[in-house]
């Protein structure tokens, strides 16, 4: 099991994509249309960073009348962080140890071979929504995508975002930081039950995912923000918000 990506829910995924691309460097990797949401997602990052990038992805609504899950999402909630997922090779096995477990996985669907998915609630999942996935698509990590886009560009089913380029430097998207009312319950969560690895103050997964947990104090448990790393680029100090999180 792995941390794959954060995927953020935008109404304007155009220009979240401007700014992740034009200002941060991102690389994009590929997208393409799904039921009621499209999707692109960018990697943060570069061959020479120490923890090589983490993988983001924008989901916007289309054609809500088939379902509208996520137009609803953003008319309660607003821009901002959906979902963690988190890859695995085996998603029937997995579901059988969380149920043993006693979690409720929802929104099962074993019915696509190239894409099992299911989901834990936030109630279950420390104030996050945590997606666990069986992909047979390869390649398996975000550095390896990073690295076919780079030689043979992005891939759309279809391509429905417009192309970018930039000549800002990579930055490098180091962690993802989670709010948790009890931190070592929320570590214990992340470590015992998604396979992440204590490593000083960070989870870490194979791949480069990488989780800190701080304590929330009176703010709402889930995802706080993200804390970016720019080797080459030692004056990005100014904190951006795009798709309804800071970038620091």
């Amino acid at each position: 099991m792995h941390l794959d990506h954060l995927a953020l829910a935008t109404p304007d995924p155009n220009a979240a994509l401007a700014s992740l691309v034009g200002d941060l460097g991102a690389t994009v990797l590929g997208g393409g249309d799904a039921i009621g949401f499209r999707w692109v997602q960018v990697f943060l990052g570069h061959d020479q960073a120490p923890n090589s990038g983490m993988k983001l992805e924008l989901i916007t609504p289309w054609e809500p009348e088939n379902n509208d899950f996520l137009q609803r999402f953003i008319a309660r909630h607003g821009e901002g962080p959906h979902h963690l997922t988190f890859k695995v090779s085996n998603l029937a096995a997995e579901l059988s140890r969380l149920r043993d477990l006693g979690f409720e996985p929802v929104g099962v669907n074993l019915s696509n071979p190239e894409w099992r998915e299911a989901f834990l609630l936030p109630r279950q999942s420390h104030g996050t929504v945590v997606q666990l996935a069986e992909s047979s698509i390869d390649p398996k990590f975000a550095i390896d995508e990073y690295r076919r886009a780079q030689s043979s560009g992005p891939v759309g089913t279809p391509f429905w975002w417009p192309a970018m380029e930039t000549t800002a430097p990579k930055s490098c998207l180091a962690q993802i930081v989670l709010r948790s009312a009890d931190p070592q319950a929320t570590t214990d969560f992340f470590c015992s039950v998604l396979g992440g690895k204590v490593e000083g103050s960070d989870l870490v997964w194979p791949g480069g995912g990488r989780i800190k947990i701080v304590t929330a104090g009176s703010e709402t448990p889930g995802v706080s923000h993200l804390e970016l790393e720019n080797p080459q680029n030692h004056e990005l100090t100014r904190k951006r918000i795009i798709a309804g999180i800071a970038f620091e």
